[in-house]
């Protein structure tokens, strides 16, 4: 894993500036402790922080074809590139590493831009043709691996792994976009390219882009595909299990694959106890697994993952998150995320990848991407429950069923005749394409309200659709409404802040290496030519990954009630002497010019009051809004 940047004066021959360059690049340097390389070649840049796991001796970037005329920065993994080795070297190609980068040059040079579609792995990738004055960049099909870049009105492309690495060239002056804004607190996360900073652009996943001196073009490689609603093989479940048994399998073995050891994280749901059970039964006998706790019940597994420990058998080690260190570290959690956030659930990941750090360990395995994949979400069956409500809209008993999803919402006492006004929202408009997740992005949207009025009027609420509507699949409608969920679970919100704020970015902080079986890309593409039926079957999610591998693991475990990973809010702020409740001070709200400082001292008296029994979980959702927008500003504009 590493950190990869680079500068392109695609409109002239001016030289790069190598301090410039290195400035970008060390600024990445928690994502690639090990060592550092560079291309500077003329009116291009290229450079790579390294966090050694593969070939640790030759492994050392760049890394060239035979003739020197192409060579490649990476940040990521490609883990077929043994038995894609083998096959460039049956075609003649010469390898002077023993690592995986070097098959990317050699897979460019046999194939071109289709090279893409060989690779197994999580990736950004930036390729250099010298012969045709070109630059490649990629990013992997789900969007595991980050890449951004920024084009200057002298025509000067850039590009890094993180944004802050952007934010070191001389020609760019970061500032809040408006309209980015406005797309995190409506649909939490921001709709590629656009992020939320000016002019700072994201590659999306499964696509490429050519940047020569005259053009800069993107386009797509891989894009989630499912079959029509109706369209479904008719086999038998034990068909899916056995194909699904092998593909997570493979996918497992080579994830592990490595020169360094390899550990797990065991939350002590099913899907990191099956990712470890795997590894445990067929690979690592001597397993060292880590975990996250809270000293809150509410947030709470240890018991399922001391469960797991006992039964397996690993050599465990376990972190607990209390408030003031979920509090304590999400200065550090906006720095690392680039990004506002409406949950703190990215503070307890970041503290347990600094345990693995702390542990020596580099990389880890996890079950993350099996809710979207298989139906976990309580979002998947609350679509399936309104959707049986929307068939007969007076019932008073089809709506209760949508009560036992949301049981941890409890400080605020709710009838039944609240949630159902709040569920029927929009309950008989179940041909929009959005209809699964419109719900939760109304009741975000609340909190542009603590925007003051100067600021919320740069919000283009219809823009925020337009442009979702240009990114989505055009095809969606026709897909099982499950589907359609899962589709918008895994392009918007997997990626943008899954796989973001909570993955890639908080294990980088601490310099550790993420690794998720359940989005090998062949694992993907099975699970979605799999009838919904066998994903949540009646009411019960991931119903076929419970089938599965119920033999495989305890009872227990595999029968428990779904617990959305959470973490606690406001006792994190309120009261804390942290930098993040330094940002709730009236003053800097005032200086900073996003909120309306008397709406946010009305939010934190109704926190102060009652031990926080009259707040919502839209009144936490604000306070993290607004806190994390605060710390953005003071890291990056301040």
């Amino acid at each position: 894993m590493c950190g990869i940047a680079g500068i392109f004066n695609r409109k002239s021959k001016r030289g790069v500036e190598a301090p410039v360059l290195h400035n970008m690049v060390n600024s990445l340097f928690h994502r690639g402790p090990d060592e550092d390389g560079f291309y500077i070649k003329d009116n291009i840049g290229l450079g790579q922080r390294r966090l050694s796991i593969i070939d640790l001796s030759t492994g050392t970037q760049p890394i060239f074809n035979e003739r020197k005329d192409i060579c490649v920065v990476f940040n990521g993994e490609i883990y077929n590139y043994i038995e894609l080795r083998d096959d460039l070297r049956k075609k003649g190609h010469r390898f002077y590493t023993t690592g995986d980068t070097e098959v990317i040059v050699h897979l460019y040079e046999e194939y071109g831009n289709d090279f893409l579609r060989f690779l197994n792995g999580q990736f950004a990738i930036a390729l250099r043709d010298e012969k045709n004055k070109k630059l490649l960049l990629a990013r992997d099909r789900v969007g595991i691996r980050p890449l951004f870049y920024s084009i200057l009105d002298d025509g000067t492309f850039l590009f890094g792994s993180e944004m802050k690495a952007l934010f070191c060239h001389p020609g760019v002056n970061p500032g809040i976009d408006p309209t980015g804004l406005g797309q995190v607190f409506t649909l939490w996360v921001n709709v590629p390219p656009r992020t939320v900073f000016k002019n700072i652009c994201e590659l999306p996943p499964g696509h490429f882009m050519t940047v020569t001196p005259g053009s800069v073009e993107t386009g797509s490689y891989w894009k989630l595909r499912y079959p029509g609603e109706k369209e479904y093989e008719d086999r038998p479940l034990a068909y899916y299990t056995e194909r699904l048994k092998e593909l997570i399998h493979d996918a497992v073995t080579l994830r592990l694959r490595a020169d360094v050891p390899v550990a797990a994280y065991l939350s002590g749901g099913i899907d990191s106890s099956v990712i470890t059970a795997l590894i445990k039964k067929y690979h690592n006998n001597d397993l060292i697994t880590f975990s996250v706790a809270f000293d809150d019940a509410a947030y709470d597994e240890r018991s399922y993952q001391e469960e797991m420990v006992r039964f397996l058998d690993t050599d465990h080690r376990m972190v607990e998150a209390d408030y003031k260190k979920i509090g304590d570290a999400f200065g550090d959690v906006v720095r690392f995320a680039e990004k506002p956030m409406i949950r703190t659930a990215p503070s307890p990941l970041y503290i347990l990848s600094g345990l693995v750090r702390e542990n020596g360990i580099k990389v880890v395995l996890t079950g993350e991407g099996a809710d979207e994949v298989f139906g976990g979400y309580n979002i998947f069956k609350e679509d399936k429950i309104r959707r049986f409500w929307a068939e007969s809209p007076g019932s008073t008993v089809r709506p209760r069923l949508l009560l036992p999803l949301y049981p941890y919402i409890s400080r605020d006492p709710r009838t039944d005749r609240f949630w159902q006004g709040f569920f029927k929202k929009g309950l008989e408009d179940t041909g929009n394409k959005y209809y699964s997740h419109l719900i939760r992005w109304n009741n975000t949207s609340r909190i542009k309200g603590y925007f003051n009025d100067a600021y919320s009027e740069g919000f283009d609420e219809a823009g925020i659709f337009q442009e979702l509507d240009r990114y989505i699949d055009p095809d969606i409608l026709k897909w099982h409404p499950l589907c359609r969920a899962q589709y918008l679970e895994k392009t918007l919100f997997m990626s943008g802040y899954l796989l973001s704020s909570q993955g890639d970015r908080m294990m980088m902080g601490h310099s550790v290496e993420g690794r998720f079986p359940f989005l090998d890309h062949n694992v993907i593409e099975f699970a979605n030519t799999i009838p919904p039926k066998y994903k949540i079957k009646v009411l019960n999610e991931k119903y076929i990954l419970k089938k599965a591998y119920e033999d495989m693991l305890p009872q227990r475990v595999v029968q428990r009630d779904k617990q959305p990973y959470r973490a606690p809010i406001y006792q994190c702020f309120v009261g804390r002497d942290n930098l993040a409740a330094g940002m709730l001070k009236r003053d800097t709200i005032e200086t900073y010019g996003y909120f309306n400082p008397d709406a946010v001292e009305r939010l934190l008296l109704k926190f102060s009051q009652g031990d926080g029994k009259n707040v919502s979980a839209r009144d936490d959702m604000a306070l993290v809004g607004i806190v994390s927008l605060q710390l953005l500003h003071h890291h990056f504009l301040d």
